[in-house]
Formats: structure tokens, sequence, C-alpha cells
């Protein structure tokens, strides 16, 4: 080898360090200064069959100043970056099966359950099947609006609803399902709770209108109670009406501002507001309790009330497979006919005063 030669090879490893980095680098850049999480993300360089050298991550940290902790270079990350992390005005889009509900969509979205509650109903009474609904939930969560667009189109005589006032000084001594029991569906009814055995695990719970004994033996009894109802054949289904603090606000002050809506709060109502903490402990220990497989709780978010109806509805409809049932198209018969049969005088009917009549149609405006 020339002399020439070996001079060279000395100035290479003079400039150079064992791996083939630059001496300088390792002082701009020295391992006590590169971030401990750039390091520890960085994927090592390995040869087959080569071990890690200490030396081998000099040239590694060189290589992350140009390139992300993935390996790939930040300018192209940076391009390739998805338009959906950037920010963006556009309104989000829904997931997969969800409608946004407006009013329009509301209305019509109920008035096509409504149609399908109608044909349940007729299968319910068909089959002779015993359907019982409980609506439980915090004050002013929107049960009774529920139940009255449930109601609102089904026959009265097969779909009812019961909302027990305060028990009686005798009902008292009863057993305590004994006043519920006697409003159980017969076959080809639906009853709608409105409140239910579950008061003692909730109003009386927290209000103090039970003792501990009569609590505990509740949350003993009921699961069996429920079961009990099962086996009989009744479908049995429970539903949960969930409101934040902030909109069970905002519900009260509207029903104290709303004639109307006044009668809804009750001293009840207020007090439970100010124990709002203690009605949530009372509705955990009862979920923990009574949340069977048999018969379990199905939650519905009731901040928003149209939302909530139409979750609710559609829930029911699916927790009841039924087939349709309309029958053939109806022929008016026509009606009777009979010449001979003279009516009284309207005079001697008594009829309500017509304090508001029909408003007269302007025959112009037609043509």
């Amino acid at each position: 080898m020339s002399k020439k030669n070996k001079k060279d090879k000395k100035k290479d490893k003079k400039k150079s360090s064992a791996d083939g980095s630059n001496k300088h680098d390792e002082v701009n850049n020295p391992p006590s200064l590169q971030d401990p999480l750039e390091m520890a993300s960085a994927p090592p360089e390995l040869s087959a069959g080569d071990k890690l050298d200490e030396k081998g991550s000099k040239k590694d940290k060189k290589h992350k100043k140009k390139h992300s902790p993935n390996g790939s270079k930040k300018q192209d990350s940076a391009e390739a970056m998805p338009a959906s992390a950037a920010p963006s005005a556009v309104a989000p889009v829904p997931p997969q099966g969800q409608i946004p509900i407006n009013k329009k969509t509301y209305d019509k979205e109920l008035a096509r359950l409504q149609v399908e509650l109608v044909k349940m109903q007729e299968w319910i009474r068909f089959k002779r099947l015993k359907v019982v609904v409980i609506f439980e939930g915090r004050d002013a969560a929107g049960k009774g609006g529920v139940i009255k667009r449930i109601t609102e189109s089904l026959n009265p005589r097969a779909c009812r609803v019961v909302a027990l006032p305060a028990p009686t000084e005798r009902e008292k001594t009863q057993w305590y399902f004994q006043r519920y029991v006697a409003h159980l569906p017969a076959g080809g009814e639906m009853v709608l709770f409105d409140r239910s055995w579950y008061n003692r695990a909730n109003v009386e719970r927290v209000m103090g209108f039970c003792t501990n004994e009569e609590y505990h033996e509740f949350l003993r009894s009921v699961p069996e109670f429920e079961r009990m109802l099962v086996r009989s054949n009744v479908i049995l289904i429970k539903y949960w009406f969930s409101v934040s603090d902030k909109e069970q606000e905002r519900r009260f002050q509207e029903r104290i501002d709303n004639p109307t809506k006044r009668w809804k709060l009750s001293p009840m109502d207020l007090n439970s507001r100010a124990r709002w903490v203690e009605y949530s402990k009372a509705k955990d220990e009862m979920f923990a309790h009574t949340d069977i497989k048999q018969a379990p709780w199905h939650v519905v978010n009731a901040d928003d009330k149209k939302c909530a109806r139409l979750n609710c509805i559609r829930h029911l409809l699916s927790m009841i497979p039924f087939e349709d049932l309309t029958p053939e198209p109806i022929v008016l018969p026509p009606r009777q006919s009979d010449d001979s049969y003279i009516r009284p005088p309207l005079t001697d009917q008594t009829f309500v005063p017509a304090f508001y009549i029909p408003e007269e149609k302007d025959e112009s405006v037609k043509q």
C-alpha cells in the first residue's frame, strides 16, 4: 500500500467515527440533549444477525431530524395529512344509521312510528300478549311526553296508562307489590306504568318514606318478582330516562313560567332537585340489584325531548316482533234511508252556545 493511500485513510478516520458518522455531529447533537420520547420511539436500524451498538444510535439521531418517529419524512407526513385532521367549518356528519332531527323530520318520523305502534297493538291483541312497560327516571326527564306520544294513536281499551298516587293508609299495610299487581295486563293488553314499584328504590328511599328494612327487602324481592312475571309470559320492558342537571333546571324554570305546566311542579320535585346526589346514589344502587338478564334496564338519553321520544318508541317496537295485520280496504256501507220517520224539531234540544263559528270563506279567492 502506498504512503499516499495511508495518509488518506488517516484523514478519513479523523473526520468520521467508527460507524461512519461525522464527529462534529456528536458534538452538535449529543445524546443527552435528545428528546427521551423521540429516542424511545426511534426504530433501530439493524442488519440481520447484528446486535445494537451504542455508536450506531448516533446515526439514527441524525436521521430523526429529517424524519418523524414512524420513519417517514416530516414534509411527506404534512402533505399526506388527511383532510379530516385539519380544522374545517363543515358540519360534522352523523354516524351511519343516525338521523339528524329537526321539527319537520321529527313530525314525519313520529307519524311513521305511530303507524307501527298501531300495527304492534293489533299483533298484541291477536296473539293475546301481555306487555308491561315501566317508565322511570328523574323528575322532568320527559317520561310523560313519551307516554303521551305512544298512546295518542292507540286503542285505550287495549293500551292503558297506570300512574298511581301515594299509597293510602290501607295500602301501606298490604304486601308492597299488591297494589301494582291489580293493574297488570290480561291477554291482548299493554300497560304503561308512569312510575312503578320502583318508587321504593328512589323517592321513598331518598325522602325517608320507608325504613331501611323495607328498602333492603325490596331490593331482595323485586328481581324475583320480575322473574316471576316473565315466567308467567309477561313481556316486561323497563326504561330509565336520564337528564342532566342543567336541562332539568331549565325545564323546572319553564314549568314555573308557564301556567299550563305549573301543576307539574310539586314540592316533591323541588325537594328532589335539592337532593340530586342522593337520587344519583339511589339510582346506581337500584341498577346494581335490579338490572337483571330477564328484565334489563334500558337507559334513554333525554336531554333532547324529541330525540328521546323517537328513540324510545323505536326501541319499544324492536322489543316486540310483530307482523302487519292491516285489514283489507274497508268499504263504507250505504246510509239507511227511511222517509217515513219524522224527527222531532231542533228547538226541543239544548245546544251548547256557538261562541266560536267557522270563518267565512271568500269565494273570490278560489277564482
